[in-house]
């Protein structure tokens, strides 16, 4: 069976929350040393650039760090939490627009053993993929790969018709933005409120 990699066009898409709902059911794989593996993406939130108070672009901030959300959707966006956690987001809408969506969680799909050892081999389990570090380490996913696209051949998102009805998702405010203020209460956050099956 053929899947359908997200293109660019999609990637270029102004309305970033609609864009993080889109990506539930979605499947993100990465190609890394040699390693294929896949997860379906089961929670995302959205960051909305300039107006949004949690997002690291707000007001216009313009850094070293933040240089890449600016740039044309369709790259990564991996900076590091706590000075340990790699957390993996995608950019979106065309260049000058920085708006991000961060894969919170995934469902392990392919490549399950490698993902394994990735998370120094425990076992598939609720914790094992489910939040925002150990879904990018489960994938392999670092900031040395900041800035990469995700349309080629190292990280890539693909459309495999995994239903979803829309009783499987739940939406709400992010985590983790109590700095924010009253945009921490945003219903930014999606997620899928039970397993696929497959």
């Amino acid at each position: 069976m053929e899947y359908t990699q997200l293109t660019r066009d999609w990637y270029l898409g102004e309305d970033v929350v609609k864009q993080a709902e889109f990506l539930l059911g979605k499947v993100i794989c990465t190609q890394i040393n040699g390693n294929y593996c896949s997860g379906i993406i089961c929670e995302t939130e959205a960051y909305a650039g300039e107006i949004d108070k949690a997002s690291h672009a707000f007001g216009g901030r313009r850094t070293a760090r933040t240089e890449t959300m600016y740039q044309t959707g369709g790259i990564a966006y991996i900076y590091l939490c706590y000075g340990m956690h790699h957390l993996f987001n995608v950019v979106t809408a065309p260049e000058g627009i920085p708006h991000a969506i961060l894969i919170r969680g995934i469902q392990p799909l392919e490549g399950i053993p490698i993902m394994q050892q990735r998370r120094n081999g425990k076992t598939l389990g609720k914790n094992f993929s489910s939040g925002p570090a150990t879904a990018s380490q489960a994938l392999g996913l670092h900031t040395s790969l900041n800035g990469i696209s995700c349309l080629e051949s190292t990280i890539w998102i693909e459309d495999r018709n995994i239903p979803i009805r829309p009783e499987y998702i739940s939406k709400g405010p992010r985590i983790g933005v109590d700095y924010a203020g009253d945009h921490a209460k945003w219903p930014y956050r999606f997620w899928l409120n039970q397993a696929i099956e497959i």
